[in-house]
């Protein structure tokens, strides 16, 4: 496995095309650093704290998840969940994997909770109904030093000619799988066509991250960021986010 470290702006290599082409993922440590760090990390702490109450009383009258939370909103709550959609550690190299024609789909800031199983199993995103290449990146907001909760992908299972794959009832019965592990600003780019997962957390500490989605461009859209205008400062934003062609 190639692995990209950085501490700025990051553009594809041939060995590392090679091995998206090839594995379907790539793994930049160091992405997420320093004070932007440390800022990412308090944002989501508040904003998890502040919908806590909610989420806990949603579990209660059966309408919430108990195996995950998200974020409420997190663009509207805080200026970093905004940045991160070009960050200069992985904005090129999707860039690059989608030939300049980039959309932004949006943000989960993620919190998996302690539990003795998964809330997803083993699933590809939708192939048929979607646009022609979906791509996610998966920031850990804190380290992820061992399998529990970590983001885990079948490498290859992206391409078209691979699998098929059963619907195993054990995570870790997955032919060929491979348990993604990684410091805290670890990013990690996948195409999600590929077969992925989020391990079980059985920890007594839940597990935080971030998931960015994007698309390649296709047939124009409306953009679904309708309160962040006065937000997206620079032309190439506004683009990523679906306010110019």
């Amino acid at each position: 496995e190639r692995k990209i470290f950085t501490k700025g702006k990051e553009v594809l290599t041939p060995e590392c095309r090679d091995q998206y082409t090839s594995e379907g993922y790539l793994v930049i440590e160091n992405a997420v650093t320093d004070d932007q760090l440390t800022h990412l990390q308090k944002a989501f702490d508040e904003g998890a704290q502040a919908g806590k109450a909610e989420w806990l009383a949603g579990i209660a009258a059966g309408k919430a998840a108990p195996g995950f939370y998200d974020v409420p909103d997190p663009m509207s709550r805080d200026d970093i969940f905004i940045e991160l959609a070009d960050h200069p550690s992985y904005y090129e190299i999707l860039m690059e994997l989608t030939e300049n024609q980039l959309n932004y789909l949006g943000i989960s800031a993620r919190l998996l909770p302690p539990s003795p199983v998964s809330y997803t199993g083993w699933h590809p995103d939708d192939l048929h109904s979607g646009p022609p290449m979906l791509l996610k990146v998966q920031i850990y907001v804190d380290d992820v030093d061992s399998r529990e909760g970590a983001f885990a992908f079948v490498p290859g299972s992206h391409r078209p000619e691979s699998g098929p794959y059963p619907y195993v009832a054990r995570l870790e019965s997955m032919p060929g799988h491979k348990v993604i592990l990684g410091k805290a600003g670890t990013a990690i780019v996948f195409n999600a066509f590929g077969w992925h997962t989020a391990w079980s957390n059985r920890t007594t500490k839940p597990r935080k991250s971030l998931i960015l989605t994007y698309e390649k461009r296709g047939e124009p859209k409306m953009s679904p960021f309708t309160d962040l205008a006065d937000k997206l400062g620079t032309p190439e934003r506004r683009r990523l986010f679906l306010w110019e062609n």
